[in-house]
This record gives C-alpha cells, sequence and structure tokens, in this order.
C-alpha cells in the first residue's frame, strides 16, 4: 500500500506540471499562430491595397466616361444618324465594360452590381430615346432626347454608382 501512495505521490505532481507544460505550450503555440497569421495578413494588404485602390480608380474613370453628357460630347458625330450613333453608344458601353470586368475581384459584389446597374440603366435609356425618335434622324436628335431624359430623371444611377464607389473605396483608408 505504501508503494501505491508513494507512486501516486509522485504521479500527481508529475501529472499536474506535464498538464501545466501543455496548456502553457498550446497557448504560446495558438499566440505565436495568430501573431504569423497577422504578419501575412498585414503583408498581403500592402500588397493589394494598391492594386484595390486602382481598380476603385479605374471603376470611377468608367462611370464618369460613361455619364450620358460625357458619352455623348466623346461619340458625337454629325455623320451619325440615330440609328448608327445608337449603335456607337452602346457598343462603347460594352466594350468598355468588358474592358473592366477584371476590376470586378478588387470591389465589393454589392459595388460591382451597381456599376453594372448603372451602365445597363444607361443603354436602356439610350435605347428607350433611340425608339422614339425616327431612326434616320442626325445623331444630334439622340443625344437632345438622351440629356432630356437625363434631366427629367433626377436620380440617375450612373452617379449614385460613381458615390457608392467612391465611398467604397474611402473606407479602405
Amino acid at each position: 500500500m505504501e508503494i501505491v501512495a508513494d507512486l501516486i505521490k509522485v504521479l500527481v505532481p508529475a501529472s499536474l506540471v506535464l498538464w501545466a507544460m501543455y496548456l502553457t505550450l498550446s497557448s504560446f503555440l495558438r499566440k505565436e499562430f495568430a501573431q504569423k497569421n497577422l504578419e501575412q495578413r498585414f503583408e498581403a494588404q500592402k500588397t493589394v491595397l494598391p492594386i484595390r485602390l486602382e481598380a476603385y480608380e479605374r471603376i470611377c474613370l468608367l462611370l464618369e466616361r460613361m455619364l450620358p453628357n460625357n458619352l455623348l460630347i466623346r461619340l458625337s458625330n454629325p455623320e451619325f444618324n440615330v440609328v448608327s450613333f445608337q449603335q456607337v453608344l452602346i457598343a462603347e458601353i460594352r466594350a468598355e465594360l468588358a474592358h473592366n470586368f477584371s476590376q470586378q475581384l478588387y470591389v465589393s459584389d454589392d459595388a460591382w452590381l451597381s456599376v453594372k446597374n448603372a451602365l445597363n440603366e444607361t443603354i436602356s435609356m439610350i435605347n428607350l430615346s433611340a425608339q422614339e425618335l425616327d431612326p434616320n434622324a442626325p445623331s444630334i436628335e439622340l443625344s437632345k432626347k438622351v440629356i432630356e431624359k437625363v434631366l427629367q430623371n433626377q436620380h440617375f444611377s450612373t452617379e449614385s454608382a460613381l458615390n457608392f464607389v467612391k465611398d467604397e473605396a474611402r473606407k479602405l483608408f
């Protein structure tokens, strides 16, 4: 019986010391892992942040270029009729969007959705304006009709999308 008592006297303190070492070591390893994870995130952030900011810049540029006023002025050509000008405008919007597809990787889903919705609304407005005009009328008539629709619509989604993207980019700071 004395041997069992002596064995317990040795095993209990040894078990407690072993348990304490396990807790200390696991706590230390958890903290080290968290620290390494934090360092990796920081390094990744240093690399990704400039890329994300560039993506926001490109999307802002896309939206500015696709504002109806800017789009109409940039692509205006007196030789076009309504139908050809409509086709040029829509082709330009789609080409610009296709050129910037990769930017969706760096912005939120909501921001990208607002960009796509804004450009689709612009295409829709151009199509509706063209339907209300004679297809052989000069392109200036389509420009006037689109501007008229922009002035009627106080809340234009391209400007809303631009503000949304700017606000989201500001949150990165």
